[in-house]
């Protein structure tokens, strides 16, 4: 199975790193990618995110459009992020992979 959780809004961090962790307790072979554009990029830059982020075994993107808009740069992210050039082209390509769409 693989998924893909979508934050676009900052508040949406702390129920999606609840809908991850949960999803990783059951036993099914899982992908995850979460997948962070719009106002939400800033929360790759929070101390309790970046410490879900550095713990969980799913793949995290942040949309480099967002990160221009909101003056981030991937030095200040957390090491394991992979910046994707669009965050709306990232879901689009995800889905065509068979990814089920979450947004919390």
């Amino acid at each position: 199975m693989n998924v893909v959780f979508h934050i676009d809004e900052l508040a949406k961090w702390s129920e999606t790193a609840s809908n991850v962790k949960n999803l990783l307790k059951e036993p099914v072979d899982v992908e995850i990618v979460v997948l962070v554009n719009g106002g939400a990029i800033k929360g790759y830059l929070d101390p309790e995110n970046q410490s879900f982020i550095s713990t969980t075994a799913v793949t995290f993107h942040a949309c480099n459009n967002a990160m221009r808009a909101n003056k981030i740069e991937a030095a200040q992210l957390p090491q394991n992020v992979e910046v994707v050039p669009a965050g709306v082209l990232d879901l689009i390509e995800l889905q065509a992979k068979g990814y089920a769409y979450i947004k919390p």
